[in-house]
């Protein structure tokens, strides 16, 4: 059995895409270019290539790597796991990238599992994401403090520690529908 199927790739593909554009304005001008004068500051043009590619590099590999993580554990127990990318959710990024909101939040993508998942597994698998993100702000923290020799890397690893750092937290919240709200209720099923 693969690991990932065509119609994964393919939803990680588009997620990344979209992804991409959404945050590629807080990576713009990452690498140094010679301005001429202030007037060039302002009439940039919408896509910014680099700041996209760059962006696709910082973030989507937070997003992907932490499903994985609930994708593999919920593997490794025996149960069949899909990544899907939330395209309700990333059209809702999109449009509020697109009318200049100062708050994006989406759910980009989640990892179906069945529902008569074993208790403590359920917990396991939910606690898996998050903690695939708190190993990357580890190994971002490293790379910053020990590898980050030029500006790109320095943003690279900071925006990569906050990100993953951001994600970490973030998912741990006790809230319906977050991961730290399913280990909860795995361990409170557990025990009841």
């Amino acid at each position: 059995m693969a690991f990932l199927t065509i119609g994964e790739v393919l939803d990680i593909v588009v997620m990344s895409l979209v992804i991409g554009f959404i945050f590629m304005d807080y990576f713009r001008g990452i690498k140094p270019r010679r301005i001429k004068s202030y007037y060039e500051l302002f009439k940039r043009p919408m896509f910014d290539r680099d700041a996209f590619i760059f962006s696709i590099l910082v973030v989507a590999p937070a997003i992907v790597l932490h499903e994985f993580g609930h994708k593999l554990t919920a593997m490794l127990f025996g149960y069949t796991a899909s990544f899907h990318a939330a395209y309700v959710y990333l059209l809702i990024g999109l449009f509020l990238k697109l009318i200049g909101s100062p708050i994006i939040f989406f759910v980009p993508a989640y990892v179906s599992i069945p529902a008569n998942t074993a208790p403590l597994e359920q917990s396991l698998i939910a606690l898996m994401g998050p903690g695939v993100n708190i190993m990357l702000w580890l190994l971002s923290f490293y790379m910053l403090e020990n590898h980050a020799d030029t500006r790109e890397k320095k943003v690279l690893w900071a925006a990569s520690k906050r990100i993953n750092g951001f994600l970490a937290v973030f998912n741990l919240l006790p809230i319906p529908g977050f991961d730290g709200f399913h280990v909860i209720a795995g361990l409170i099923r557990a025990v009841a």
